[in-house]
């Protein structure tokens, strides 16, 4: 007997502004010009934090982390897309997604200095905190959609992942679990094209990253990841399906880590010059900029004026981080369960009476 095609599939790709400048005028999202402004505020925000950041950890003022230079149109448009009321799950590179979110500068650097309370989002949000273990906040995720579901919570989930995060046994349970019940969820994937030094191509040989959601029932979307205007347009899409009971989405944006993975990594040992000069030129915030100056929305004073004023920013937020000293070590165990367990009490208690005989030693 011959083979009968039981199924085909096609992944879609979408952009809507490329590295050229040129618009597609009919996929142009309609956004008033107050929240194109703040959309470009907010990429340079995160570009000026993340290489303040990089100065802080040089010095010795911060401790590791995993700066985002070059992924911000793809934190930055998810990010924007959502509501208040639903919730956004990241992985251990979204700064730029948390401000969006309005997460304070300062809770940001605590973290990164070593303050696990910089990992305690504000009440009555809808944020969880940074997570490092590669994959493992996806069944998070999939359980907070599931819980809305059962709760009749008409909101949806964003959650970020990695190219390398697709690699991992989690995200496939996570897929796997959404795609079933067809939870109101939405996957975005940074493919930035390396899971530290491991090279996409290397990870799978799947066309697309995209295409591993038609495994799993859903829809599955590639777009360009440095397009702030494609991103924003397919996430809304994806949420609003979400919300209407239509299921997940994958989205893979693919974007370019043009930095570090983290700031323990040294990129020249794996990657060439001339890959990195290419994806230089497709950098999301000139792009951006040329769409706002189209647009009478730019120019050169307004982004001088801009700079400075983030610049204030910044440094009232590493200030005010810096001088914060008022906090206890052991309040780290008060971050890890809602209702703390006994044997971690114990070990609470034990580590403030060392800290304490410390004290007491070094007043003589």
């Amino acid at each position: 007997m011959p083979r009968k095609v039981l199924e085909s599939f096609n992944v879609s790709y979408l952009q809507v502004l490329d590295a050229e400048g040129h618009l597609d005028r009919d996929l142009e999202p309609d956004l008033p010009p107050d929240s194109l402004r703040l959309l470009y505020r907010t990429m340079v925000l995160a570009r000026q934090l993340d290489l303040r950041m990089l100065s802080l950890q040089r010095q010795g003022r911060m401790g590791t982390f995993a700066p985002l230079m070059g992924q911000e149109a793809t934190q930055v448009g998810s990010a924007f897309a959502l509501d208040p009321t639903d919730w956004m799950v990241p992985s251990f590179r979204e700064a730029a997604a948390y401000i969006v979110r309005g997460i304070p500068l300062k809770q940001i650097l605590l973290y990164y200095m070593g303050r696990e309370e910089g990992n305690v989002m504000p009440e009555g949000g809808r944020d969880l905190p940074v997570n490092i273990p590669v994959a493992s906040q996806l069944p998070h995720a999939v359980g907070i959609a599931l819980a809305a579901r059962v709760c009749h919570d008409p909101c949806a989930v964003l959650a970020y992942l990695g190219d390398g995060a697709t690699s991992e046994g989690d995200f496939h349970e996570a897929c796997n679990f959404a795609g079933v019940f067809q939870l109101p969820i939405v996957f975005i994937c940074q493919n930035n094209h390396y899971a530290i030094s491991h090279p996409r191509e290397r990870q799978t040989r799947a066309r697309t990253l995209a295409q591993k959601a038609i495994a799993y029932g859903f829809d599955g979307l590639q777009v360009d990841g440095n397009d702030l205007l494609a991103v924003y347009v397919a996430t809304r899409d994806a949420l609003g399906r979400a919300k209407a009971g239509k299921g997940p989405t994958l989205i893979e944006c693919v974007t370019y880590r043009m930095g570090l993975h983290t700031t323990a990594d040294d990129p020249s040992k794996y990657r060439q010059k001339a890959e990195e000069g290419e994806w230089q030129k497709k950098d999301p915030l000139p792009r951006f900029r040329e769409y706002l100056k189209g647009k009478g929305l730019w120019n050169e004073d307004w982004q001088a004026s801009l700079e400075r004023e983030i610049d204030a920013q910044i440094r009232q937020a590493v200030e005010a981080a810096e001088a914060d000293q008022d906090f206890d070590p052991a309040d780290m165990f008060d971050h890890v369960f809602a209702s703390k367990p006994p044997y971690l009490r114990a070990q609470q208690e034990e580590l403030r009476a060392a800290l304490h005989r410390g004290t007491e030693v070094s007043h003589g």
